[in-house]
């Protein structure tokens, strides 16, 4: 199960074509660039606005725009703004039902730590280092996301 819904990835393009286009983009346009449904666009453009992403605007020379830079807006952000919120396991939902062996759970505290610090790092990504890409020049000061291959054991 990827913990990005497909809602949150075409968010991401969307913000990102936003991003390279700052003096706005119409649902239209972003919908054709990708290859998505225009409605499907519209819909997550939509919620971006409500959730304080972007900014609409109407009329003949309307479209989309940041609301923020790219850079002030990280993916923890955006994952709990357009999905449920990331929960690594059950028993660490906040204020949820937890599992039947919780009270004797010999790793729901180290569970509970990873959670944690993946959310740590999701908060840390901000949104223009995803739009960098790989090869882009870091900003100096910053670090930038680093690609690291994992072996892939094979059984």
């Amino acid at each position: 199960m990827p913990l990005m819904s497909r809602k949150a990835d075409y968010a991401l393009l969307i913000l990102s074509y936003l991003h390279q286009r700052p003096e706005r983009g119409c649902a239209r346009a972003i919908a054709d660039g990708f290859g998505l449904s225009r409605s499907f666009v519209a819909n997550i453009l939509k919620e971006l606005c409500h959730k304080g992403f972007v900014i609409g605007h109407r009329g003949l020379r309307g479209g989309y725009v940041l609301q923020r830079p790219a850079d002030e807006m990280n993916l923890a952000e955006l994952l709990q703004a357009l999905d449920e919120p990331f929960q690594l396991a059950e028993c660490n939902k906040m204020g949820g039902e937890v599992c039947c062996v919780a009270p004797i759970c010999p790793v729901r505290d180290q569970i509970a730590a990873v959670h944690a610090r993946i959310h740590g790092v999701l908060s840390t990504v901000t949104l223009a280092e995803l739009f960098r890409g790989p090869d882009a020049p870091c900003e100096p000061g910053r670090g930038g996301l680093q690609v690291v291959e994992t072996p892939v054991a094979t059984w």
